[in-house]
């Protein structure tokens, strides 16, 4: 009988019941007050501050209040302008043109232009971005007839609406006169960034923080409220939280402290903890397969593996009852893809695990095992390791031993998606509005080798690939959605990943910050508006 942890994790009520999200003490009518540092905790270290060839949360964070992207989200998650103020999109869908801001200017004082968006489409976006080269594949061109219009020219349909949800997170700007010409992988300007954003980077001092200071030239005058933003490099959760307590940090989102701090600090009348403004991410934990491993490339094994986790045991005991087992790649949330009369495609039954396992010839041997595999965790929250362990007691159980190895997150990366020297491994997926976005990646063949969160397994499925085409280029919203349902059967009946739970992120903010999470990806979008009560 398994010891459940949820008895001596949990407090009195249930977090997720407990979860509101009360308003603010400072009535929202106050006017907001210039000045203040806001200081931002940051679980892990950032070897890279460029949005445009790194897609990360981590890097949003950051670097979304320093470069700015053509579009954001609103509170209701729909496409607002940004870097661009309109668009329009030709009968046939291959045609989509841009009217971007005037009067925009980088900051070092260049112009921002639309050569810049033409340059980031096609060598940066295009080339090097880990979601932006399946998103951009069919991307033939970007025609600058003046320097605020930028026509991007498609040779398959590309959905308005796929393309602007896709852009608030994909279509982040840097500064063409600084990247063209030099290896863009290796230049400095990763990681000491140059943008048209409300704040101006100043210093990363690796290990301990990075530095952005209010950009008085910003096109949004008389904003941004804050005089500096400080993003304060702590590893230790419990560090981070005892940072938050004395109002050494203000904010720490996407769910990088530990559950039994949420749990606690809901209680507490200094802070919010809530998801609102973070539904844009909902995620998933996940389970990848290394196909070159022969035991992984046969189906009947990767279907064993998980009938043998007990994921609604992981949910309940391990997660605080925070999140659901998944049903397939595209989450119950997401009203416009995902399938009706969707279920976990395979649920916990030891017996059927053994019977595959049996079946595909690994038969127990001496001492009970059948065959060992590699673990890695990328190091993404505190459940990634949680559920490491538990995958290996629970394969322990039907005769697959597992060895877990352990690196940060930057080595885990390298593990797993450019040197595949790990079997099986846990880690995270975000969802990002629509599958073509950020999910579909994961399971489409051609992605640049070693880039990260994409299929580097050595999987591939023609009929996979031609759905998640056939699916982004399709205008009819209906049969885009039945498309989907299709690709969604095919990859839960060959399951080269496994999406495990499906779950959504949580911020803890001091009560002193206002205008906080007022759009649905208010952690990675710009703070322009955001201020501190005195």
């Amino acid at each position: 009988m398994r010891t459940t942890r949820r008895e001596f994790l949990l407090s009195s009520g249930a977090l997720a019941a407990s979860m509101a999200f009360p308003t603010s003490l400072l009535a929202q009518t106050t006017a907001p007050r210039h000045g203040g540092v806001l200081n931002v905790h940051l679980g892990s270290e950032q070897r890279i501050l460029n949005p445009a060839l790194r897609a990360s949360t981590g890097v949003y964070i950051v670097t979304s209040k320093i470069i700015e992207s053509l579009v954001d989200l609103d509170a209701a998650g729909k496409p607002v302008a940004q870097l661009a103020t309109s668009w329009t999109t030709e009968p046939d869908g291959k045609t989509i043109t841009f009217k971007l801001r005037e009067g925009v200017t980088w900051h070092d004082g260049k112009p921002f232009t639309s050569a810049d968006v033409q340059y980031n489409a096609l060598e940066l976006w295009k080339k090097h971005l880990n979601f932006g080269t399946a998103l951009q594949l069919y991307l033939d061109a970007v025609d600058t007839p003046d320097p605020h219009t930028a026509v991007f020219r498609y040779s398959r349909p590309m959905p308005l609406d796929l393309l602007l949800r896709a852009l608030a997170d994909l279509g982040y700007v840097v500064p063409r006169h600084l990247y063209e010409g030099t290896d863009v992988l290796e230049n400095p300007a990763n990681t000491a960034p140059v943008g048209t954003g409300p704040f101006k980077f100043a210093q990363y001092q690796r290990g301990q923080f990075i530095i952005a200071e209010r950009n008085p030239n910003y096109w949004r005058r008389d904003q941004p409220y804050l005089d500096r933003i400080v993003w304060r490099i702590i590893t230790d959760k419990s560090a981070a939280t005892a940072a938050l307590e004395t109002d050494q940090i203000q904010l720490s989102a996407y769910s990088q402290l530990t559950l039994a701090d949420l749990d606690r600090l809901k209680q507490n009348p200094r802070f919010e903890v809530r998801s609102k403004g973070l539904e844009a991410n909902v995620f998933n934990n996940t389970l990848e397969f290394n196909f070159r491993r022969k035991e992984l490339a046969d189906v009947r094994v990767r279907r064993a593996i998980v009938h043998a986790i007990d994921i609604d045991f992981f949910i309940e005991n391990f997660l605080y009852g925070l999140g659901k087992p998944a049903t397939g790649p595209i989450p119950s949330t997401s009203e416009t893809f995902f399938p009706t009369a969707s279920k976990p495609p395979y649920p916990f039954d030891v017996k059927r695990s053994e019977a595959l396992l049996d079946e595909a010839g690994y038969k127990r041997g001496a001492g009970g095992t059948r065959f060992t595999l590699k673990l890695v965790p990328i190091q993404n929250g505190e459940d990634v390791p949680l559920l490491a362990t538990f995958i290996q007691q629970s394969l322990e159980a039907v005769g697959i031993k597992v060895e877990i190895v352990q690196y940060d997150i930057a080595g885990a990366l390298a593990s797993v998606y450019k040197n595949h020297t790990f079997d099986i491994a846990t880690g995270w997926h975000q969802y990002r509005g629509d599958p073509a976005v950020s999910t579909t990646v994961w399971y489409r063949s051609g992605s640049p080798a070693g880039a990260p969160w994409t299929n580097q397994y050595g999987w591939q499925s023609d009929k996979v690939d031609k759905l998640i085409d056939d699916a982004a280029s399709e205008i009819d919203p209906a049969r885009r959605k039945a498309l989907y349902a299709e690709w969604v059967a095919a990859v839960n009946d060959e399951l080269p990943i496994w999406m495990a739970t499906e779950r959504q992120f949580y911020s803890v903010a001091s009560r002193k910050l206002q205008n906080g999470h007022n759009n649905a990806r208010w952690p990675s979008s710009d703070w322009h508006d955001a201020w501190l009560s005195a």
